[in-house]
């Protein structure tokens, strides 16, 4: 009886966690699919042979964060940045504006409504986008019949699309296992690590890059992923004690354990939130920069291009404030203070209260810089590897680091969801044991 009662349940919850990973599949399935559909109107040689030119520059990352759609001006031409956008701009409102810092007090209420607002502001920046990508198409001659139904079918397609990988996100992280944004933008990248994997093989062969530097290539990115899994499992482990305390006849506390705070708090976000606030601005200069009277913003997009001073310190200093941002949303320090304070438990040395929390907000200080300058010198290695060595791709940095961090987490979450299934058994079965009795008295 114990097996036959063990069995079922086992398979249950790897029947659950089955299903969740198959809709995962089936969602990055669609992704793709959609990525491979063209916009009407488009000659595709010609915008093939256009960002084969600009395949290291702007237009290059942001094919890499739409997975090669915005090289074939796919229906996902957009991907999930301008959603992205929105989001960086509603967490700011909700730290300055008091009206969205009382909603996000307000619990699933006004998350509800901060999300709303999120989604508003993802429809106004990918209708921006979307013309001002079929404005700079029209101004390359990419477009054999540009007209006013051109511009609406572009624009119709392209927000279309960005609302639907935004919804198609949600989903994936409701019904399926992790994060579905940052699913999208992995599955993304790593569909275009093949053709890009092929260039550079494609340059060895031609001579133009030598085998010396591909050698060199290959132990910085081992170098980068060993450095990347030891980061992000990295932890400041500050020792907690327990005061005794007499309960009745027993004395309890007098134990020791540690707060872990992550070198890394904030993760994958730092890079991909600066990578989003350095290409708003860059594309939209790149695409208004034809108009009439608009030339100066051409001068603006050569300066915000990867490899440029202008791109590197405005990329290090989003890493960093981003880093900073996050983890002042995540932890905080006059928080934990109290919830320790209230257990009875102390930092030695500490005294509890102000001290404790001044003392864990220096500790995270410190962590938080730690963890940017990392963040900032993994991110900047393909301009580096561009520049030195000519490698015809973002290989590595922020693409590597994404690819990392949410290969760790997904399996960290499946880990945890079968650890979570399995005790579930283990207290179901741990009930049934104890005093049945008492069950019949609860109804």
């Amino acid at each position: 009886m114990k097996k036959t009662d063990a069995q079922p349940n086992t398979l249950l919850g790897l029947a659950v966690i089955r299903n969740q990973l198959l809709f995962v599949l089936f969602a990055i399935f669609i992704f793709r699919l959609g990525a491979h559909i063209p916009v009407p109107g488009v000659d595709i040689h010609r915008l093939t042979d256009l960002f084969s030119q600009h395949s290291t520059g702007i237009l290059g990352l942001f094919n890499m964060f739409s997975g090669g759609a915005l090289s074939r001006l796919s229906v996902f031409a957009l991907g999930v940045m301008p959603y992205i956008s929105a989001s960086i701009v509603m967490q700011l409102f909700t730290m300055a504006v008091p009206h969205f810092e009382q909603l996000r007090k307000e619990g699933e209420r006004g998350r509800r409504k901060i999300s709303q607002y999120t989604r508003q502001g993802t429809l106004v920046l990918s209708s921006i986008q979307a013309f001002g990508i079929a404005k700079w198409l029209v101004s390359q001659g990419i477009i054999p019949n540009p007209g006013l139904s051109f511009y609406l079918i572009a624009m119709i397609t392209l927000t279309t699309g960005t609302l639907f990988l935004m919804w198609l996100g949600e989903q994936m992280t409701e019904r399926g296992i992790g994060n579905g944004i940052s699913l999208l933008i992995f599955a993304g990248i790593v569909s275009h690590l093949p053709d890009a994997i092929g260039q550079v093989f494609s340059q060895v062969h031609q001579g133009q890059m030598s085998g010396f530097s591909l050698i060199i290539v290959a132990l910085l990115v081992t170098l980068v992923t060993g450095v990347v899994v030891y980061i992000e499992r990295a932890q400041r482990r500050i020792p907690i004690h327990y005061a005794k305390r007499q309960v009745g006849r027993k004395m309890m506390g007098g134990q020791h354990s540690h707060l872990p705070l992550k070198i890394n708090l904030a993760g994958v976000i730092p890079p991909i939130f600066a990578s989003a606030f350095i290409l708003l601005p860059a594309t939209l200069s790149g695409f208004f920069g034809q108009s009439k009277g608009w030339s100066w913003l051409i001068d603006l997009n050569l300066m915000l291009q990867p490899g440029h001073a202008l791109n590197s310190l405005l990329f290090v200093f989003a890493i960093i404030f981003f880093s900073f941002f996050y983890a002042a949303m995540m932890f905080n320090p006059k928080e934990t203070s109290d919830h320790l304070k209230k257990s009875g438990a102390l930092v030695p040395g500490i005294r509890p209260g102000e001290k404790t929390a001044s003392y864990l907000d220096g500790v995270m200080t410190r962590l938080t810089l730690a963890g940017s300058i990392y963040l900032s010198i993994v991110a900047l290695m393909p301009q580096f590897l561009i520049v030195a060595l000519h490698v015809p791709f973002y290989f590595g940095g922020t693409s590597l680091l994404i690819v990392v961090v949410v290969v760790m987490d997904f399996i960290a979450q499946v880990q945890a969801r079968l650890m979570s299934h399995k005790y579930e058994h283990l207290m179901k079965k741990g009930a049934g044991k104890s005093a049945p009795s008492h069950l019949s008295l609860l109804h």
